[in-house]
């Protein structure tokens, strides 16, 4: 329906949205302490030896590695309410469309950061494991890499969490929380969240420590203005982040080929 065919009088005045997740990406990821101008800085820290004592000690000159995360991924929302239609429909119009546009980017941002996840090199092999089964191997692979099990996420999407819920092993005492985290699903010590943005809908199993991802965002707007050679207003918004894998050996990943 067209907004110009926005008529109280002959329609209800709601607005059905469409159906949104919340998003995960500040769940599963770290974030600078500041973000300035166009670009953040991680910093990480040196190794330091451990030595056998013989009697003297050597002092070793501490070091930290910068890994620069730029901000250079945007996205934008805009659209337009022509002055017949804002008199009738006012706010009932605008402010659902805005809500829409900020859950639409919510999704964006969710599969921008999943995506980097994905390019991990840190694979296990499908095979005929069930979901329950991969979830655990993809925790040894953590364990293995001395990864800490504080923190740890495992990011699944419907197909996953099928094959989980056919698992006896795996508890049916559970809901998904607005920020994607399965309250009540915990296996192998690490954290269920739920994503559809996780490799398309296609199955797909990203297990991680949070630090193992970097991402940072800002000029997070909205504004209105009056649109030249139209009478009409203009509403837009715009994101600005980045994303970073800054723990190659905190990642890893099952995806069905």
């Amino acid at each position: 329906m067209a907004v110009t065919t926005f008529i109280p009088q002959i329609w209800e005045a709601r607005l059905l949205s469409k159906f949104h997740e919340r998003s995960i990406a500040d769940v599963i990821t770290t974030a600078p302490t500041k973000v300035e101008g166009n670009k953040v800085i991680f910093n990480k820290v040196s190794d330091v030896t451990i030595n056998a004592y013989t009697g003297t000690v050597n002092f070793e000159e501490l070091t930290t590695s910068k890994v620069e995360l730029p901000l250079d991924h945007k996205n934008y929302w805009a659209f337009k309410v022509d002055d017949v239609d804002a008199v009738q429909a006012a706010g009932d119009l605008i402010d659902p469309h805005v809500a829409e546009a900020g859950y639409g980017l919510q999704e964006a941002t969710d599969k921008f950061v999943l995506d980097e996840a994905l390019k991990t090199s840190n694979i296990v092999e499908k095979g005929s494991d069930k979901a329950y089964d991969l979830i655990v191997k993809c925790n040894t692979a953590l364990n293995k890499n001395k990864v800490p099990k504080a923190e740890r996420f495992a990011v699944i999407n419907s197909e996953v969490l099928e094959d989980l819920q056919l698992d006896a092993r795996f508890t049916k005492e559970y809901r998904i929380m607005e920020n994607g985290i399965i309250e009540g699903a915990n296996i192998n010590g690490t954290q269920l969240v739920f994503s559809e943005e996780l490799n398309e809908g296609g199955y797909a199993i990203v297990v991680l420590h949070k630090s193992a991802i970097g991402y940072a965002k800002q000029l997070e707007e909205t504004e209105a203005m009056r649109l030249q050679n139209s009478f009409a207003d203009g509403i837009r918004g715009l994101q600005v982040d980045g994303v970073k894998t800054l723990r190659e050996e905190a990642v890893v990943k099952c995806v069905q080929a």
